[in-house]
């Protein structure tokens, strides 16, 4: 796997709605510009060989630093992979659809729920959203949000941008009931 560069960002959100958020609201991403393995090779039908190689590592790589990084214990958690234009949508999925790419975070967050994703196909710099949910209860509406991600030169047209985003709580000021609220 040929990673380009990481990128990591730390949002902190001290203010919402015109009032204090004490602690602030910590969201980190930790993303990774590879090659796409599958890129200028036509349409690839077994994608296997390249998840086998690629998964694994790209999780391990990723869960601890997005960790490190939010300096925090995890509340909501979410995955992304942005294709460049020569690729396609399918093999950022094949990467991040899989319990090997997945459950590193998983383990590391001490999660349970499904990781949400966003997975599309751009330019470099191209504006992706990664949504978050709880990691232990995806019914948790406080922790429904997302975190908005760019990297200027990423991905070329041959790489994928493979990210993690976590958050050390939900919503700031969420003020919304239970779902149990509506059962």
């Amino acid at each position: 796997m040929n990673v380009r560069k990481i990128v990591t960002v730390i949002e902190e959100i001290r203010t919402e709605g015109g009032r204090a958020v004490s602690p602030p609201a910590t969201v980190a991403v930790v993303a990774a510009v590879i090659d796409n393995p599958w890129a200028g090779r036509g349409f690839v039908e077994d994608l296997a060989p390249g998840i086998e190689a690629h998964a694994s590592g790209l999780g391990a790589l990723l869960a601890p630093a997005v960790l490190e990084a939010l300096g925090a214990p995890s509340e909501a958690y979410g995955k992304a992979a942005v294709v460049g234009l020569d690729g396609e949508i399918e093999h950022g999925s094949a990467l991040i659809h899989t319990l090997k790419f997945g459950d590193h975070f998983r383990k590391a967050a001490n999660a349970t729920t499904l990781l949400p994703a966003v997975e599309k196909r751009g330019p470099a710099g191209v504006v992706f959203d990664i949504p978050l949910k709880h990691i232990t209860d995806a019914t948790i509406r406080s922790h429904h949000q997302s975190v908005e991600a760019r990297i200027a030169d990423a991905p070329h047209p041959h790489e994928i941008v493979i990210g993690l985003a976590a958050a050390a709580q939900g919503r700031p000021q969420q003020r919304l009931a239970a779902l149990t609220s509506e059962q």
